[in-house]
């Protein structure tokens, strides 16, 4: 018998080209270019080798995004066409008759192709289907489905605030099953275009049958693999955490109810978000990305799961210090001249601004905001002491760019971010600048000399056309002589690694999902080095404050008075990214897919 397998990797996220640092389309898009890079260097050494297939939402046009203020637009303009031929195809053709769009692209990877199928579903509504012998909308017969195979109550569902987030997932989740369905029936319904027993028998020999394993990254999409069980579809399949939805509303308490076995919820958990996130227990496999999410697992869901941590993508066998300097210089220069131009204040040289930066999500108290702010105020009291003391330059000033957005800014204002009028702001912007402005760290202080140190709020999805810096987030990192990261809650921590990828030291808290992986870190510097773990768990508050300002104070005098230290330290960064790359996870996923045995 002919027999090919397909590992399709799913998840909702704005790809093909993700908009947004650290989200899961960077985990995606980094599992299957690494499994493709496997396959070409002989790691994965079958035949025929597996075809690699990401599946995910398709948001052609704006507004068609379930999140109009997101008004993500699917991008798959730089992608090679789907060869009209094959299983894959014939699937595809066969979702177009049912009302299912996909969008198909190839993008060839170490001359291994990996295909993209982006499926739209904001037009379900609009498709008429017959369901138990009724017309009805496509969208009404897989609520009803939905509800008769899984009990999920989407009419209740829907009908809460975030109904329509809601509808999207199960409609996404629906038709990736149901290609996922097509694909692996494949073989049996070609043969059944013939009457005849005998012929329908040898075309059934002359087509592969398809194996098929189905990784699903986050709730989004893990009706997918549950419908796929109950309807009794034969696929291996696995589902990854990259935290829990419990663990996010009780943020930074969640380490408190894992210590106490408190498997409550708060009331802030999306009833609906949730049932479709404990719908992983018809995995095969859990995955967790770290050891708290997999804690958090088993607390909320009773379900237990595997640890297998995120990488990066770190090909650079050596650090690009020009590239470090280029960016710095860039980035020092624009401070220096937005801060005359706003406050027309006595100009700071461009070599005697120090950039440090912080990025995540908007989740203030969870992301540890309060406590970087607390911290700056003890650095900007550190830095004053230094240069009374003649340690420091009088003319030294440290700015930390806090890179937090509800979304991307279309018509940022000029001088932006040193010019941010409260208009341009939303929601928790808002409340995140006013927390500056409290503790008096605004930049305005820093051209009259009543501050050293201030924290700058950028409300902007960072790229090279974002109205600011227009700087890649890349650049932005190898710019700044150290990344912050004090958050309360985080299953993993990508954007560490993001830095040590370009090099660039960093501080993070216990909490984080990597903190552990420094135990095995390559140590080019005694004591304190590239990389900085703050104890925010069992330490009191001021204390942990402290670490963190002097930490920053650390990385700050050896970037200013020892060059060679710094630059070990920020080899030391680099070699902590170079460490945690894909392989060893790639291939621990492919095992769990495949049930394939890796060396």
């Amino acid at each position: 018998m002919l027999e090919s397998k397909c590992i399709i990797i799913a998840g909702e996220e704005a790809g093909p080209k993700s908009n947004k640092m650290g989200g899961i389309w960077n985990v995606i898009d980094a599992e299957a270019k690494n499994l493709a890079s496997l396959i070409a260097k002989g790691v994965i050494d079958e035949a025929p080798a597996p075809t690699i297939v990401v599946a995910g939402p398709y948001y052609g046009h704006s507004g068609s995004d379930w999140n109009i203020g997101l008004n993500r637009i699917t991008d798959m303009s730089e992608f090679e066409e789907l060869e009209p031929e094959g299983p894959i195809f014939e699937a595809i053709e066969n979702l177009k008759i049912k009302g299912i769009e996909v969008f198909p692209g190839v993008e060839t990877v170490h001359d291994v192709k990996i295909i993209y199928l982006m499926f739209k579903t904001n037009d379900f509504c609009r498709v008429s289907v017959e369901y138990k012998k009724e017309e009805t909308c496509l969208a009404n017969a897989i609520k009803g489905e939905a509800y008769e195979l899984l009990g999920l109550d989407s009419m209740t569902y829907e009908s809460m605030g975030n109904g329509t987030e809601y509808s999207h997932y199960v409609n996404l989740s629906y038709a990736i099953s149901e290609f996922v369905k097509e694909l692996v029936t494949s073989r049996e319904t070609s043969s059944e275009e013939y009457e005849d027993k005998a012929i329908s028998e040898f075309a059934a020999s002359l087509m592969p049958a398809v194996h098929v394993s189905l990784h699903c990254h986050e709730f989004g999409v893990f009706y997918a693999l549950a419908r796929l069980k109950k309807l009794g579809i034969s696929v291996r399949s696995v589902a990854t955490y990259h935290a829990t939805l419990p663990g996010r509303s009780s943020g930074h308490k969640s380490i408190q109810k894992i210590r106490e076995n408190d498997s409550s919820w708060d009331s802030g958990v999306p009833v609906n978000f949730a049932k479709l996130e404990s719908l992983s227990g018809f995995a095969d496999v859990v995955t967790a990305v770290g050891d708290s999410t997999r804690k958090e697992i088993k607390l909320f869901y009773g379900i237990d799961s595997i640890i297998v941590r995120n990488g990066i993508d770190s090909e650079e066998e050596d650090v690009e210090w020009e590239k470090k300097t280029e960016c710095r210089g860039r980035i020092q220069n624009f401070l220096s001249e937005k801060l005359y131009a706003v406050y027309d204040g006595k100009a700071i040289p461009p070599e005697r601004i120090i950039p440090i930066f912080s990025i995540s999500r908007i989740e203030i108290e969870n992301k540890g905001y309060p406590d970087l702010l607390d911290s700056l105020v003890l650095l900007d009291r550190m830095v004053k002491v230094e240069i009374d003391a003649g340690h420091l330059d009088d003319k030294y000033r440290v700015v930390c760019f806090i890179i937090a957005a509800h979304g991307p800014k279309t018509n940022p204002p000029e001088n932006f971010p040193i010019n941010l009028p409260e208009e341009t702001l939303v929601g928790e912007e808002i409340r995140l600048q006013q927390m500056i402005k409290a503790r008096g760290l605004d930049c305005s202080k820093l051209t009259d000399g009543s501050r050293r140190v201030s924290a700058v709020l950028y409300p902007q999805w960072i790229s090279d056309h974002d109205g600011g810096l227009n700087m890649r987030s890349d650049e932005l990192m190898a710019g700044c002589i150290a990344g912050v990261f004090p958050s309360k809650y985080e299953p993993f921590l990508l954007t560490g690694l993001e830095a040590g990828k370009e090099a660039t030291p960093s501080i993070v808290s216990k909490i984080c999902g990597f903190s552990d992986a420094l135990k095995t870190l390559k140590r080019l510097v005694m004591g304190m080095g590239g990389v900085i773990v703050v104890d925010n768990i069992n330490i009191p508050y001021l204390e942990s404050i402290a670490d963190y300002a002097l930490a920053m104070d650390y990385f700050i005098d050896t970037f200013t008075d020892d060059k060679v230290k710094y630059n070990l330290l920020c080899q030391e960064a680099n070699l902590l990214a170079k460490d945690m790359n894909w392989e060893e996870p790639i291939k621990t996923y492919y095992e769990l897919l495949t049930g394939t045995r890796m060396e």
